[in-house]
């Protein structure tokens, strides 16, 4: 059995890749084969012990046995080379080309080796690097593979795709109460994972939320695709959520990416994934993290759980676990993009002409966007539905000379619908105000319009419904 046929990606887990790795390096290790010294004894006699003398004083070879796998794909592992030792003599060694290390050992002739080369694949296990060859041929062996089963590559980001987690501190006084009407084994215990949904962590002092339809998301998935999770998250981190998402170890095994894995800061890439960039789709709410595969990158809506996360991309409204509220499975985030996938995944491998192996999931990509157009226009129009009919006036909500028309609130009460103005009259519904004594803010008590603070419209923006009015008051100033 080879070390390298047997990719170290599919090991059921680094303690095995570990072991297997030293019974391979220390069980094959020899200066010759019996088969060599029986053929220099009954040629030469005489000269049997010059030869040991000999030998002893060159280059050590180490063996590990390889399979015809190998040779089968082009490895180029090993060089034959003849040395000739005075006029008569040569002597054959084994040049190991080090396809990749352990620590600073070659996985392959045990060799220490002085330089590092090539890709570190910590995630795997911790000190493993492959040679850029080797990479490139574990990927064509495993691509083959993958097509044989008709699947392809699908990487996940974790958070605000996936779910959504918030340090224990940075909960609300209403989201505590909210939790505290949950079970403990909700909270606490991995029993039943597929219909726990909420984790209480406090060893790492968070609180994670799974996202609604992500159990069965990810069962369909696998049976499309491999599957790996990459996050910016700590490694510790990033193994938690595995767990969470996984604990049976059915979908993401050792493929679990975190940013201590990358080779580049603030960037995810797919050098440190061993698989075809031709056949990787990837999921993830964030597009700059992706600068060199956008062409790979479907883009995911946002799931902000937590009041925390709507604070982090500036929303300034209740969080879903404030209102009580959640994504609706059916026809929530991971329900339509799965549909998507599943489209992806159809066209791959029945439509595309050409031969399989030659085929590229990102000629797809064109169809994806021409998807995501569709749905945007159609998500365009129900937005247009959320205000319509309201009327809309601010006051002392945008700074001084500022141009109405170009703040983000104006933009957003367009974009749901409502007909937003800078002077009063007698159409108008609401008036948006942060000061229940400006001259606007006193004419809708007196005319019985609905006056409210700029929450209104930012939680309306987010959870793309109206909301009740009287839930947002404009609240009087402290000299007031």
């Amino acid at each position: 059995m080879s070390l390298l046929t047997d990719s170290p990606v599919h090991s059921s887990s680094s303690d095995d890749f570990a072991a297997f790795l030293d019974a391979e390096l220390n069980s094959n290790s020899s200066a010759s084969s019996p088969d060599e010294d029986d053929e220099d004894e009954e040629s030469n006699d005489e000269e049997a012990e010059d030869d040991n003398e000999l030998e002893g004083k060159s280059v050590k070879r180490c063996k590990v046995e390889m399979s015809g796998n190998i040779h089968e794909h082009g490895s180029t592992s090993h060089a034959t080379l003849e040395h000739k030792i005075g006029e008569d003599k040569s002597l054959k060694m084994d040049i190991c080309t080090h396809p990749g290390s352990f620590g600073d050992m070659c996985i392959l002739c045990g060799q220490r080796l002085e330089e590092e080369s090539g890709v570190t694949f910590g995630y795997i296990h911790k000190g493993l690097r492959l040679a850029n060859d080797e990479i490139v041929r574990l990927r064509n062996t495993d691509m083959k593979n993958l097509l044989r089963h008709k699947k392809l590559y699908l990487v996940l980001d974790l958070d605000h795709t996936l779910l959504n987690s918030t340090l224990l501190a940075h909960l609300t006084p209403e989201e505590e109460e909210y939790l505290k009407s949950q079970t403990k084994s909700q909270t606490d215990s991995l029993q039943d994972a597929s219909r726990v949904n909420l984790f209480k962590l406090d060893f790492i002092h968070m609180m994670t939320k799974l996202r609604p339809f992500v159990h069965t998301f990810l069962k369909e998935a696998s049976e499309m695709f491999d599957m790996y999770i990459y996050t910016m998250g700590d490694r510790p981190y990033a193994l938690e959520m595995a767990r969470l998402l996984d604990p049976n170890k059915e979908y993401f095994n050792a493929k679990v990416i975190s940013r201590d894995d990358g080779t580049q800061r603030h960037q995810k890439g797919l050098d440190v994934v061993l698989g075809q960039e031709s056949a990787v789709l990837i999921l993830d709410d964030t597009e700059n993290a992706w600068t060199k595969h956008k062409d790979n990158l479907i883009l995911m809506e946002r799931y902000h759980y937590f009041r925390s996360s709507c604070r982090q991309f500036g929303y300034n409204c209740k969080s879903l676990l404030e209102l009580g509220k959640d994504e609706n499975e059916p026809d929530g985030a991971l329900a339509s993009v799965l549909k998507a996938l599943k489209q992806v995944h159809s066209m791959f491998f029945d439509e595309l002409g050409g031969d399989l192996a030659g085929r590229d999931v990102r000629q797809v990509s064109f169809f994806i966007f021409l998807f995501y157009i569709f749905l945007r226009i159609v998500l365009k129009v129900v937005r247009k539905e959320v205000l319509k009919g309201c009327k809309i006036v601010f006051s002392r909500v945008f700074p001084t000379r500022y141009q109405a028309a170009d703040h983000h609130l104006w933009k957003m009460g367009e974009q749901l619908g409502a007909m937003c103005m800078t002077e009063l009259d007698p159409s108008v519904t609401h008036v948006i105000s942060t000061d229940v004594g400006t001259e606007k803010s006193r004419w809708a008590v007196k005319e019985k319009k609905y006056l409210v603070n700029p929450q209104w419209i930012e939680a309306v923006n987010f959870l793309w419904r109206k909301l009740p009015e009287e839930n947002y008051p404009v609240k009087p100033t402290k000299e007031e």
